[in-house]
C-alpha cells in the first residue's frame, strides 16, 4: 500500500465531517423555529425575519398569525416569518426608575464678561431649513 491510498479516505472524511455536523445543526434550529411558531399565544411580543416587533393578537389560524405593531394596527404575517420571541429584561421597569435622566448635545451657556448669564439666546433653537444648492447634495443629485 502506498501513502496515497491511506490519505484519501482521511481526506474524504476530514471533508465531510463538517458538512455532515452542519446539516444536523440545521435541522435542530429548523425544528426548534417550528416550535416556537406552533406555540405562540396572543400577548407574546414576537420579532419576524425582516427586524419587524410587535404582539401577537391572534394565533388562530394554522398558516398566519396577526400581530399588532402599533396601537390599533393589526397585520396579518405568514408564521414562517417569525424568527425568535423576544423577552424584555426582568429588571427594565426598576432600572428606569433610579436613574436620573442625561442631557446630551446641551449648548453651553453664553455668558456676557460681566459675572451675569445672558438670557437674550432663546432656550428653543430656530431649526434652521437645508439649503436648496446644486452643491449641497450629499448624493450627487441636483437639489430643488
Amino acid at each position: 500500500m502506498d501513502l496515497t491510498s491511506l490519505l484519501f479516505p482521511l481526506l474524504i472524511l476530514v471533508l465531510f465531517i463538517p458538512i455532515f455536523l452542519s446539516g444536523r445543526r440545521q435541522k435542530r434550529q429548523m425544528q426548534e423555529r417550528q416550535s416556537l411558531q406552533s406555540s405562540l399565544e396572543p400577548g407574546d411580543v414576537v420579532m419576524t425575519t425582516s427586524g419587524l416587533r410587535g404582539t401577537v393578537v391572534d394565533a388562530s389560524y394554522e398558516e398566519t398569525i396577526d400581530i399588532e405593531i402599533a396601537d390599533g394596527i393589526v397585520t396579518t404575517w405568514i408564521r414562517a416569518a417569525i424568527l425568535e420571541r423576544v423577552t424584555p429584561p426582568a429588571d427594565d421597569a426598576t432600572a428606569d426608575a433610579d436613574e436620573e435622566p442625561v442631557v446630551v448635545d446641551a449648548e453651553p451657556v453664553v455668558g456676557t464678561g460681566t459675572g451675569k448669564v445672558d438670557t437674550t439666546k432663546s432656550s428653543t433653537a430656530e431649526v434652521e431649513s437645508p439649503s436648496l444648492q446644486k452643491d449641497d447634495s450629499t448624493n450627487g443629485s441636483t437639489r430643488g
